[in-house]
Parts: structure tokens; sequence; C-alpha cells
């Protein structure tokens, strides 16, 4: 699988007048049939054939995301914050944690702004995974950002490892095979010290940056199974030119998983499409002052709380607005509270 990249328009604006794109993606019938779940996986063994069909469904499948992504909608800063959730909920089960996506929301929206420490441990894989997609793709591998996330993840990597590690991702990014890139980045996480959690989270970045997207989709992470190896050693040099042929299973077993991870996110988007056009379409009776900042943060963000410090809104006048569009039909209700009440498409 080798997808070319084409960098995305710095400028979103310049797309608001195209009518030649379809205003959702549709995922062909054969496609969704060609992307096995992962039971089908267990125990069926890989042949030469079974690798490439495989690599051929989840090319498809990216490039049907990469179709959403391009478009640049007004409602893609919630698209991938709400992956992002998705993504946390399921590591936060694999590292034996309880918190479900409610309770992981609230862990960070009802938490101080800057009191980070306040969040919990599975609140701070929810704002690494937030820092996927809400930072740019360009930025996301600099050791700088790679030390911080792996310390929202749990690590406490020394600066040599944090060294290593970027330069192995180097490597990989630099590499003509998607496939081999995609198993080498697990790799690279694992000759680290690192697990699954933290190789899903750099597959997401690689990819978003050979695609040339402004953001990354956060993918892999909701994946509850991932095609697992023994780990290399420390000493061991990761290869993107031998990570295939070495890791058949493995390699496999990540494809599937990009695949069927791709079209949740595309099944994801033409849901919040609908919901979005919803807001949209009844944002021109709101009469509240800043009526258009909410509009725009709702567009941008999983959710807010409804005690969020917009200029120009009070408290009072916030809950108002809010109580209006879910009689409109154009938000939700996300916590089922009386009190500290979430609001989201």
């Amino acid at each position: 699988m080798i997808l070319r990249s084409k960098s995305l328009s710095r400028h979103p604006g310049s797309l608001l007048g195209a009518t030649t794109a379809p205003s959702a993606v549709l995922v062909p019938t054969w496609l969704r049939r060609a992307v096995p779940d992962a039971q089908s996986l267990a125990g069926n063994g890989v042949g030469l054939n079974a690798l490439e069909d495989l690599a051929l469904a989840a090319g498809a499948a990216i490039g049907a995301l990469d179709t959403v992504v391009r478009r640049q909608e007004k409602w893609a800063g919630a698209w991938r914050q709400r992956l992002a959730l998705a993504a946390a909920a399921v590591t936060a089960r694999q590292a034996g944690r309880v918190e479900d996506e409610n309770a992981l929301r609230d862990a960070v929206l009802l938490t101080r702004p800057g009191d980070f420490l306040s969040v919990g441990p599975a609140g701070s894989m929810l704002l690494a995974w937030r820092r996927l997609a809400s930072s740019p793709a360009e930025k996301m591998l600099t050791e700088k950002n790679l030390a911080a996330v792996l310390e929202q993840f749990g690590y406490a990597p020394d600066d040599e490892v944090v060294g290593e590690l970027a330069y192995d991702l180097r490597q990989l990014s630099a590499s003509i095979g998607m496939v081999a890139t995609l198993t080498g980045t697990f790799m690279a996480a694992e000759r680290h010290g690192f697990g699954r959690v933290l190789g899903a989270w750099l597959a997401d970045a690689l990819l978003a940056q050979r695609l040339g997207w402004t953001h990354t989709v956060p993918l892999l992470g909701a994946e509850a199974t991932l095609g697992t190896s023994a780990r290399p050693r420390r000493s061991t040099t990761i290869s993107a030119a031998t990570s295939t042929e070495t890791h058949p299973e493995r390699a496999k077993s990540l494809l599937a998983a990009q695949a069927r991870a791709a079209l949740r996110a595309i099944d994801l988007s033409a849901e919040l499409e609908r919901r979005a056009d919803r807001l949209l379409g009844v944002a021109p009776k709101l009469r509240a002052k800043a009526a258009d900042a909410v509009v725009d943060k709702l567009l941008s963000d999983d959710a807010i709380v409804a005690s969020e410090k917009i200029a120009g809104m009070s408290d009072r006048g916030l809950r108002r607005l809010f109580d209006r569009l879910v009689e409109l039909g154009a938000v939700r209700e996300l916590s089922g509270r009386s009190t500290f009440r979430i609001y989201g498409l």
C-alpha cells in the first residue's frame, strides 16, 4: 500500500464555495466486506495474497478517509476530538481503568484550566489523544512533543530514549512502504519499552504526516485488539524494509485494524455532518450575544460545559442558549445530569 501525499490547503475558506465535492463519503459495500473483524483474523495463517488483499482494503479505506479530511469541514475539530475520546476510553480500559467516555469527558472538562494534575491517569490519557487531534500534525513527532505525550501516557523516559525514538520515527517516515511504516512504528515503540497504545498514537501521527494532513485523525487507539509480537530487544534495529516480512501476522492484524478504524471514522463524520448541518441551520435564529462563538466552539470541540467562559456571554445567557439549542434539536446534553451539564453535537 503506497499512498502519495499532497499537502492540504492552508486556507479552509477557499473551499467554502466548492460544489463538486459530495456532502458525504459513501463507502462501497465491497470495501466493508473486505475488512475483517479482529475475531475472524485469529488463528488464520497469513499468505501473501491475504496480506496483499488487506493492504488493498486498508489503502482504499484510508483513501476514502482522506477525502473526508481534505474537505476541511467546519465540524472537523469536533469530529477529531470525538475520535480522540473514543481512543482514550479504549486506552483507559486496556490500562485497567474503569472510566468510560462520560467519566473521561468529566475529568477533563470539569477541571480548572491549567490544573492538569487533577484529571487523573485516565484523564491524562485523554489529554494525550486530544493533543494528537488538535495540534498541527507536522509538530507531533518532535522530541519536545514526544516527551510530553509519553508523560501523559504515564512514562518517564530520559532524553536519550526520546531522542532515539524520534530518530527511529524519522527513519520510518522516510521509508516508501506504508505497510512497513505501520508495522515498524509499533516495533519502534516496543523497542524503547513502550506499549501498543503509544504505537497506535505514533502510527496515527505518521500517517497524517505522510498524507500531508494538517491535523491527525485518531484512529488506531480505539481498536481494542492490535497485532502483537515478541517485544524486540533494546539493541534491535527497526527497519521499515524488513518489519513486514519478519512480522507478517502483525502486519495483517494492523492493516485490518487501520481499515476498520478508517471506516468507523468515516461513519462518524457522516453522523456529525448531519448534526452540524442542523446546528448551522438554526444558527441564524439565535439572538443571544456571542452565539456565533458558541456555535464555532461546538463545531470545533467534543463538548462544552455549561459554565464555559465565552467573551460577551454571561453564565445565565449561555445556559439559556443551550436550552434553546436543545429545544431546536441542534445539540445534545451529554452528561444526563441536572447540574454541571455538558453539551455537544
